[in-house]
């Protein structure tokens, strides 16, 4: 069963000025909003008393053409995963949303499927067989323990309006435990590799050693998994394209102390290699809340890969995050890490779980970009004290100047938020896409629980305009000095 959601598109003015909606539900079931800065796309329908409700995390967004893809975790558990993975679909560039809920997954999916629970939601597009997929990390549970059973991908083609049952790109054998997958295919005609799709995700179990897995047909099938050439360990790689056909993964490394980056040219046949991106210096935030450097990457229309996490180098003591950018035209070589310039160096403005998109049809010096964020207005707070917000900023010119950042959606009280064993989560990551020109975000927004129910839910805004007034860099100094507090263990992202 789906729903159909409704939006106008408004003004920009109005869109940018506004900073909240209320949102009813008609008897119908279809949410309204009741203003026009943000829409919600979906709500947790589930009632099973083992996981926490109304709640929807870490979301992943993908357009291609007019057709916009979301995906979200639903119904989310405190020791890892949620009961399904819910979707919402615009094929009208946003102006209507149809949303739903993946079958065959879970026993409270319909019909019901196999697994306990589902994590990781990713989209992706392949044009050459016509075919939306989403991808996600099957979890099984076994006495107290929760563990990564399989990579899974449901595939839609008929527009991302209904999905298929899951097919499994690969299962967990004896002592493996698979964790935090993404999904990207070749979206180019031109590309002698044009329609093999490519997911990526880490066997926690062994180390987080790196696997990739590619599929030629749709996602029908998948082929056997394989690591990098040098058996490299990481967390959070995000596959992407170039229009030649060569995959770029930046990834964080096991520890997430520093941005990796691997290739493929030959189609996924074989994997080259990691390089250092990057060193991450990582500010912890305040307020018990879930967050940490992994990567947001894209690509434009010539290949170019803009990668982005949260860092604290710029900010002198390690005291906030601010969100940091590098580039690369190769994946091999990369440029040094900038501060995007949403704030002041020094304002102890804490930012964090950036999403960022690029328009593909633009390039060079008029790569068109938006970024979505998270904030701590004050970054030292307590779970008391913490107000988290959601901001937006953007760039028409490849990242030299950004727009003067924009509040989405806030403040909100980390205790509104699902409770995980690693802490309060709007989710691990985010997501924009572009479609059209404008930006469509994919944000997890909060409101006080109710009658002991949680209120957090899928939302997107109505379409942001890329163009606004400009904020150089040019206060972009290192007076990062000192250690940062040791991050211990092997990370799980499920």
């Amino acid at each position: 069963m789906s729903t159909v959601f409704r939006l106008s598109r408004r003004g920009c003015a109005a869109l940018l000025l506004a900073l909240a909606l209320t949102l009813v539900f008609s008897l119908s079931g279809a949410l309204r909003a009741s203003a026009a800065s943000l829409v919600q796309l979906s709500s947790d329908p589930y009632t099973n008393t083992t996981s926490q409700h109304q709640t929807e995390v870490e979301p992943d967004t993908y357009s291609f053409g007019s057709t916009i893809v979301a995906a979200v975790q639903v119904g989310r558990f405190y020791d890892g995963g949620a009961s399904n993975i819910g979707w919402a679909t615009s094929t009208n560039g946003g102006n209507t949303w149809t949303h739903g809920f993946l079958p065959a997954t879970t026993p409270y999916s319909t019909p019901a499927g196999p697994y306990a629970r589902l994590s990781d939601p990713a989209v992706a597009y392949d044009p050459a067989h016509h075919t939306w997929l989403i991808a996600s990390l099957a979890l099984s549970t076994s006495g107290s323990s929760v563990y990564g059973a399989a990579v899974i991908v449901n595939l839609s083609t008929d527009g991302g309006l209904t999905w298929s049952n899951p097919v499994v790109v690969q299962s967990a054998g004896s002592g493996a435990f698979f964790d935090k997958d993404w999904i990207a295919c070749d979206t180019k005609a031109s590309s002698p590799y044009y329609g093999h799709c490519y997911v990526e995700w880490d066997d926690n179990g062994n180390g987080n050693l790196i696997l990739m897995s590619t599929s030629t047909n749709g996602g029908s099938s998948w082929g056997a998994a394989l690591t990098t050439a040098n058996h490299a360990t990481g967390i959070g790689g995000q596959p992407l394209v170039q229009p030649n056909g060569t995959v770029i993964v930046p990834i964080d490394d096991a520890g997430e102390g520093h941005i990796l980056s691997f290739t493929s040219t030959n189609g996924g046949s074989s994997w080259g290699s990691t390089v250092t991106v990057a060193t991450i210096h990582s500010f912890i935030e305040g307020g018990s809340l879930r967050s940490g450097p992994l990567p947001s990457a894209e690509i434009n229309g010539a290949g170019k890969v803009f990668v982005v996490w949260e860092d604290c180098r710029f900010e002198s003591g390690c005291s906030a995050n601010d969100i940091v950018m590098s580039t690369s035209k190769n994946g091999t070589t990369w440029s040094a890490v900038k501060r995007i310039p949403i704030d002041a160096v020094g304002s102890h403005i804490d930012h964090f779980l950036p999403g960022i998109a690029v328009d593909p049809h633009t390039k060079g010096t008029s790569t068109h970009l938006a970024l979505v964020y998270y904030y701590y207005p004050t970054a030292s707070c307590s779970v008391s004290t913490c107000k988290l917000d959601v901001g937006f900023v953007s760039s028409t010119n490849g990242g030299s100047s950004w727009s003067a950042p924009t509040q989405l959606a806030g403040p909100m009280t980390v205790t509104w938020l699902a409770s995980t064993d690693q802490g309060y989560m709007v989710g691990d990551y985010m997501s924009t896409s572009i479609s059209n020109g404008l930006a469509f975000p994919g944000i997890v927004v909060a409101s006080a629980p109710s009658g002991g129910v949680f209120q957090e839910s899928l939302y997107t805004a109505s379409g942001l305009s890329l163009l606004g007034g400009t904020r150089t860099s040019d206060n972009d100094r290192v007076v990062f000095t000192g250690s940062l507090p040791a991050r211990t263990g092997l990370p799980t992202a499920f």
